[in-house]
């Protein structure tokens, strides 16, 4: 395991999280939010700052396995939480048939079906597709749908994100099988 990065000295709180499986301790603000710090003191840029309220889901991450959205989840809040980022959902990965090389099975499905098109929305939307996959193995377009309703895409229609998380459930399946 590697050693926790050093505590960056301020005006702030010490706050321990484990992202994408690696510790980090850190001092931060008590009123930095989540996404801040990973974008800002990890470099994890994956996740995006849509709107800064809630509303679109480009800055989703998963929590100690659940999906929040890090831009209304201050950081502090987080302390001693293991997050996930979408930079940490294909690390790994094996490649082989049927998958592109080093992509999860969902990202590999948003690919193969057309479920992104510019691209800011695709993590968000990602990472709660997993979360749903997690808890609904077989979600039906409904449960799909209900699903993303906290993500906001202005390219695709969502027809095509549905189709996306379709397959990359059943592809999941696939290889959870193997």
């Amino acid at each position: 395991m590697t050693s926790a990065a050093p505590i960056r000295r301020g005006s702030g709180l010490p706050i321990h999280l484990t992202v994408n499986g690696v510790p980090h301790d850190l001092e931060v603000e008590p009123r930095r939010m989540l996404v801040d710090v990973l974008r800002d003191d990890l470099d994890l840029t994956g996740t995006k700052v849509g709107c800064d309220t809630s509303q679109c889901g480009a800055c989703t991450v998963h929590l100690d396995g659940r999906a929040v959205k890090a831009c209304t989840v201050l950081a502090v809040q987080a302390d001693g939480g293991e997050v996930a980022t979408i930079e940490g959902v294909a690390a790994g990965r094996p490649w082989g048939p049927g998958l592109e090389p080093g992509l999860h099975p969902m990202q590999a499905a948003f690919v193969e079906h057309h479920g992104l098109q510019c691209g800011f929305c695709t993590p968000g939307m990602v990472m709660s597709a997993l979360d749903l996959v997690e808890r609904s193995p077989e979600p039906s377009d409904p449960e799909i749908r209900c699903a993303i309703h906290g993500n906001l895409c202005r390219c695709t229609g969502y027809q095509s994100i549905v189709e996306s998380i379709r397959a990359g459930a059943a592809a999941m399946r696939t290889e959870a099988a193997r």
